[in-house]
């Protein structure tokens, strides 16, 4: 094993456990989880769904058909990717726009889409493929996080052999339809991950999300119409166009309303730690079963059901089914799908401290409530986990948490911030409680200034 290949992400699942007709996005890896060339790609049905469809279908069947499946942005907000396409402008006069791959990668906790990067690019350039057509688009960009160097020597190599075998280029498979992708890396910031951040640092501008409307469907990338998917959901697009929409509604097993798998994982104090691709609506409870339940036998206190930015559940939630709407409803969100759990002995402070902490660093600074009221929640957060806080900072955290909140800044960046430390604050208010040991107006000194958060 080379040494890239032993720093692969891991899929628990074994070549048995996975089929073509169970497994859309990972009945092709490998148990070596060694990349898969272009050659063994096509030996394993890939550009299947593109000779399928290309020539065959109009756009407009291609939306109609992944709006039917009910295929949900996979990247954390769940919004239809049918109905996205289904908005964008469209028609032979008007101009041809991008379809763009959101493979910025940096949600404390997520790594799924780095599988697939890694082990499965010819999958994704294949989804984009049929993105494009379904969207006007003749060109497409893969934004990738800088830090994933691996990803983007696998996806060089594929869009290079995807190229010189005429998937890639003029008249993809005699079709008619041109078609190509160029490689961005990102130079390693969290807020390009809201697609109007991703799109200004596409063009080479500071990567400060745009007002909203007009949408990117509408205008974009240098003005045009763009469509901004996710690495996990244009992977999702060959199956559906290859098998149909009622098949992979089926797929989630009346688990869900939604259609599909999921690439489900687990972090944090637990004894197997991973990837599972298993049919959406999984429960949390099942998850960490997979994972070889809690490490040195601690139980568990917490837990987030997909990212950092999403709410803390308690035990009693494992049995929801981890979908958008299920996990929506406790007041979290699924998010990316990805569980980090909490044992027994760990500090929620000292959580919500180093939470916050990040989403303050990675704030483009370009609004106020989140450019200055995360640095003051760390401040606060600080306090209390030395043992210094003053009366009325618990309050003062919950008066934040609610500013940040949605609809009360020019993105989703402060919103998912408030989301942890909100739930924190309302789950185990007590241990908050014990930091405070100054009356209010007492002078705690902060050893790091708040502008250096």
């Amino acid at each position: 094993m080379t040494a890239s290949q032993r720093y692969r992400c891991q899929l628990h699942q074994s070549a048995a456990e996975r089929s073509a007709e169970t497994h859309p996005l990972t009945w092709r890896l490998r148990e070596d989880s060694a990349l898969i060339g272009l050659d063994e790609y096509l030996d394993k049905d890939g550009y299947a769904a593109v000779r399928q469809t290309l020539g065959s279908q109009s756009p407009q069947d291609v939306i109609a058909t992944v709006k039917q499946a009910n295929v949900r942005g996979r990247g954390g907000a769940g919004f239809s990717a049918g109905m996205k396409w289904s908005l964008t402008l469209q028609g032979g006069d008007l101009p041809r726009g991008y379809i763009v791959c959101n493979a910025d990668e940096m949600e404390p906790g997520t790594f799924k889409d780095r599988l697939l990067l890694e082990q499965l690019p010819h999958l994704l350039i294949e989804g984009m493929i049929l993105g494009g057509y379904a969207n006007n688009s003749r060109f497409g960009y893969i934004f990738l996080r800088g830090e994933y160097i691996e990803a983007a020597r696998a996806v060089t190599q594929a869009l290079d052999e995807a190229r010189a075998a005429g998937w890639l280029g003029a008249d993809i498979a005699g079709s008619g339809f041109d078609f190509d992708i160029a490689l961005h890396t990102g130079a390693g910031r969290y807020i390009c991950g809201e697609e109007t951040a991703l799109i200004s640092s596409l063009e080479g501008k500071r990567a400060n999300p745009r007002a909203k409307p007009p949408f990117p469907g509408q205008s974009g990338a240098w003005g045009k119409p763009t469509v901004v998917n996710n690495v996990e959901t244009l992977c999702n697009v060959p199956a559906v166009l290859r098998h149909g929409a009622e098949w992979y509604q089926g797929l989630s097993g009346g688990l869900s309303n939604d259609g599909g798998t999921k690439l489900y994982g687990v972090s944090g104090k637990v004894n197997r730690p991973g990837l599972w691709e298993l049919p959406i609506g999984t429960s949390g409870r099942e998850l960490i079963e997979r994972a070889g339940g809690m490490r040195d036998g601690r139980a568990l206190k917490t837990w987030l059901p997909g990212g950092g930015s999403t709410g803390f559940l308690l035990p009693e939630h494992l049995e929801l089914a981890l979908d958008f709407d299920t996990i929506g409803e406790q007041g979290s969100r699924m998010g990316t799908g990805l569980l980090t759990v909490v044992n027994e002995d760990q500090s929620m402070v000292s959580l919500a401290r180093n939470l916050e902490e990040f989403f303050a660093r990675e704030s483009c600074g370009w609004c106020t409530p989140c450019r200055d009221g995360l640095p003051w929640t760390v401040k606060i957060l600080r306090a209390l986990e030395r043992g210094e806080g003053e009366q009325g900072d618990i309050e003062l955290l919950e008066e934040l948490a609610n500013d940040l909140g949605p609809g009360k800044t020019f993105c989703a960046h402060a919103p998912g911030a408030a989301m942890p430390l909100e739930s924190a604050l309302r789950y185990f208010r007590d241990e908050f409680e014990r930091g405070v040991t100054h009356p209010r107006g007492a002078a705690h000194e902060d050893p790091i200034p708040v502008g250096e958060v």
